[in-house]
């Protein structure tokens, strides 16, 4: 059974990143753990709220963040953070600025989150953490990169079967609205896809 304050799934999240002359030095992650703490948030608790600056990188350990906008008094879907993934609202993390989005529990969570002084501490001297950080923002611009051609260039019912292809969690434990808003659909065009696709 895991204790609140078992690491290992962040510690598997971490190795997954890092290349192989870097799990050799299981201090620099014991390190990267170490800097990082717990934080519980209640279903509807905000990370960050829009206009705020967002004090935290974190790693999802359980639960579903969503990132949201308001447009014309409508909430707007625009990510979501599922477990075993990282996320933040970075611009306003690292530039202090206020945050563009809000960052909201959409079911309990917990994360282990860091703040910006160690951040910046880990990246500048710690290889692991940089290497970490490195292949994960190459890697979240290739998929920003194709979710946005998507939107372009697929059907609302082809990204629809993307998404059930590529990230079936997302169907099983996100809400049928919040999907429907990030994938840019209405909610009554997308209940109508699903009954189509089954």
């Amino acid at each position: 059974m895991k204790t609140q304050n078992d690491n290992s799934d962040f510690l598997a999240y971490l190795r997954q990143f890092a290349d192989d002359n870097i799990l050799q030095s299981e201090s620099e992650l014991d390190e990267i753990v170490d800097r990082f703490s717990v934080l519980a948030l209640k279903k509807n608790q905000l990370l960050v709220a829009e206009n705020q600056v967002c004090p935290y990188f974190c790693f999802v350990e359980s639960g579903i963040l969503q990132h949201a906008i308001v447009v014309e008094a409508e909430e707007k879907t625009t990510y979501l953070a599922l477990r075993d993934s990282v996320t933040s609202s970075l611009n306003s993390f690292l530039n202090k600025i206020p945050s563009r989005k809000s960052i909201k529990a959409l079911v309990d969570c917990q994360l282990w989150v860091i703040d910006l002084e160690n951040f910046k501490d880990l990246l500048m001297n710690n290889q692991a953490f940089h290497q970490f950080y490195y292949n994960l923002i190459e890697r979240q611009i290739m998929l920003i990169d194709d979710y946005r051609i998507d939107l372009l260039t697929l059907s609302p019912e082809e990204r629809y079967k993307k998404l059930l292809a590529t990230e079936p969690k997302l169907l099983q434990e996100v809400p049928l609205h919040y999907l429907a808003s990030f994938l840019g659909i209405s909610n009554r065009h997308m209940s109508r896809i699903r009954k189509n696709i089954g």
